[in-house]
């Protein structure tokens, strides 16, 4: 199956990740809200969950541009991030 990587396509899906990140953004704004050791928790999560995916994403791309697919990164990235957006706002819910 042939990954639509349209512009069109990479728009919406970051609209979407743009949605999905607002809400995972007032979840850990309510959960920061009531301070704790949850609070402290959730910002060395947040942290920590940041800077691994920023390597995680600087190499995969580096990868990428070396092997001649540097045209799929920014869908790749914005994959990535939804990803990761879902698994919070799911952890965050719970």
């Amino acid at each position: 199956m042939k990954r639509n990587t349209s512009w069109l396509s990479l728009s919406l899906s970051t609209w979407q990740m743009t949605m999905e990140a607002q809400q995972v953004i007032g979840l850990r704004m309510a959960k920061l809200a009531f301070g704790g050791e949850a609070a402290a928790t959730e910002t060395a999560l947040m942290f920590s969950e940041k800077a691994a995916s920023a390597l995680t994403l600087q190499s995969d791309m580096a990868m990428a541009l070396m092997s001649g697919t540097g045209h799929l990164t920014p869908a790749r990235a914005v994959t990535h991030y939804r990803r990761k957006i879902r698994a919070n706002r799911r952890r965050l819910t719970r």
